[in-house]
């Protein structure tokens, strides 16, 4: 039996596009209250017209990198709706000029300030409130990048991605005496605009092999759904054609 979302409240970081927005959009649509947070006005603001056609909804501007703002924002929900039931960590980034031989520590620490220490800024914000209610799910989205490091990815994100999955287990080990529960979320290929910053993006055609956001929105549904009791520690979700196993190939190799 699927576990009722009403009544429940889900910040969900980078909430305005991509994976965030259709975690929004599944879990609006469940019953639960939504707050986006994005640093794009615009952005926000288109996302938030689409989860008030859905549900209860509303967005934040905020840049995850700034540890008072996180907190700021934290508290001020809290404020309003009296708790904090799913965390999403969604906002991530990643740097154009990508590998070794081109990337500036400027763009690590960009890339180190969004996709780890902003993670890190968010969960923490949320657990003692999470500690007084005795439970609480969090799902962070690390990547495919986060077991198999590639070149395409870049020495940045696949350091990153790798370290959620080593956070999210330490807030398993640390807080499930308190009904607290984390899930790595760990895509491959997934047709959101971060794709955008690849050095070389990829086609429309080979976009829509990959797996979609919305596919990622059912995912963040099905782990919010599951039973207090359960915890899904880690959940790899990658296109049926997937790059990475064919060398980049668009058609099978032959046999």
């Amino acid at each position: 039996m699927t576990r009722t979302l009403k009544g429940q409240v889900a910040w969900i970081t980078g909430g305005g596009s991509g994976i965030g927005l259709a975690g929004a959009v599944e879990l609006a649509k469940a019953g639960a209250h939504v707050v986006i947070s994005g640093r794009n006005p615009s952005t926000n603001a288109s996302a938030l017209a689409l989860l008030q056609g859905l549900g209860s909804a509303e967005a934040v501007l905020l840049d995850v990198a700034d540890k008072q703002a996180v907190q700021a924002t934290a508290q001020d929900i809290l404020a309003r709706h009296g708790r904090i039931d799913i965390l999403v960590t969604s906002a991530g980034t990643n740097a154009t000029q990508r590998n070794f031989d081109v990337v500036s520590p400027e763009a690590w620490d960009d890339v180190v300030a969004i996709n780890l220490s902003g993670l890190f800024y968010c969960v923490h914000a949320v657990l003692p409130a999470m500690r007084q209610q005795q439970g609480g799910l969090i799902i962070n989205v690390s990547s495919w990048a986060g077991l198999y490091a590639s070149k395409l990815t870049g020495p940045a994100y696949n350091a990153t991605k790798r370290a959620v999955l080593a956070l999210t287990e330490s807030i398993n080990m640390e807080e499930c005496t308190h009904g607290i529960r984390a899930t790595s979320l760990l895509p491959g290929e997934v047709a959101t605009p971060i794709l955008d910053k690849r050095p070389v993006p990829p086609s429309a055609q080979q976009r829509e092999r990959m797996v979609q956001a919305e596919d990622m929105g059912q995912a963040i549904l099905f782990v919010a759904q599951m039973p207090a009791r359960t915890c899904i520690n880690e959940l790899i979700i990658s296109p049926t054609f997937n790059r990475f196993y064919t060398g980049g190939l668009e058609t099978p190799a032959p046999r």
